[in-house]
Order: C-alpha cells, then structure tokens, then sequence
C-alpha cells in the first residue's frame, strides 16, 4: 500500500543545519516536524553517547505507529532524527517500508569546522535544547557514516552549506 505522503530524513554531523533544513522543508511541503532533540530533551537526562542509544531508541519504539499512521493519512513527516549510522538508517528503512511512502533522504555534507563553528554559534544562543561541547562532537562523529547507495535510499546532497 503505497501513501501519497512523503518521509523527509535527515543525515548530518552535529550542527550540520539539520534542523533548519528541517523547518525549510516542512515549510515548502506543508509536512509536520516531528524533532528528537526535542522530545529527548523534555523526556531524559542524557549525559553520554550511551545514554542519547538507549533513550532514541525507546522514543523511536514508541513513536513509530504513530508517524506510520500519519504518513498512511497522507501527512507528510519531516523526521529531525539523526540518520548518521547504519543502525539509524535501517530503522528510518523500515518506517519507509512498513508506511509504503515516498522519502528523501537530505544529506548535509559539512566540514567538521564548519559544524564546530555553528556549535559555537549555537550554543552561545541558548536556541537549542542542548549544548554540546567539543570533546562530545568528536565522540558522536566517530560514529558518522555517510549513507551509501548501496542502502537504497533516495538522497539529496546538500553540500557545504553556507553558515
């Protein structure tokens, strides 16, 4: 059963601009924004790479029949998870696969002092529900892996976007 709806995922490093790409997409395509960061943020206290597997995996458990159901009522879903592993990736392929929608896969190539400099940025602001420091932007980085073809999914690359 394929949906008229449309799945947009998100992959980048931290402070890649995820999130307001996320914004400008759900804008152009009339999608709701559904945001780990924020659900997480409100829900747990996470302090480590380990912490941050085990609570996006419960989020993830417990909001999958509710955005498969949105995409079977033809509501597009922009998803501001991360899509930066394998592991994350085949979850996010299976909601593609269980809902029968269309997806777009944004990838947001940027350079790691790119993305050290938006954090900066960031974090000073105060706008996102968490500050991130640089010890902890390498640890999440290590674990980066850049979709490949080989996965299936249907990318658009965003290559060093402007700050």
């Amino acid at each position: 059963m394929e949906t008229q709806a449309t799945l947009f995922l998100l992959c980048g490093k931290i402070a890649s601009g995820k999130s307001t790409l996320a914004a400008s997409l759900a804008s152009k395509h009339d999608a709701l924004i559904m945001a780990e960061d924020e659900w997480l943020s409100q829900l747990y206290d996470n302090k480590s790479l380990d912490d941050y597997i085990q609570t996006s995996t419960k989020l993830r458990t417990t909001q999958e029949p509710l955005i498969i159901r949105m995409l079977a009522r033809g509501i597009n879903v922009v998803l501001d998870f991360q899509a930066n592993t394998v592991r994350s990736r085949t979850w996010l392929k299976g909601l593609i696969t269980k809902s029968g929608t269309r997806h777009e896969l944004h990838y947001l190539d940027v350079p790691n002092e790119v993305c050290k400099a938006r954090l900066k940025i960031r974090n000073v602001s105060g706008q996102h529900p968490y500050d991130v420091d640089e010890k902890t932007f390498e640890i999440f980085t290590s674990h980066f892996l850049a979709p490949q073809e080989s996965e299936g999914f249907n990318v658009i690359l965003h290559a060093n976007t402007p700050m």
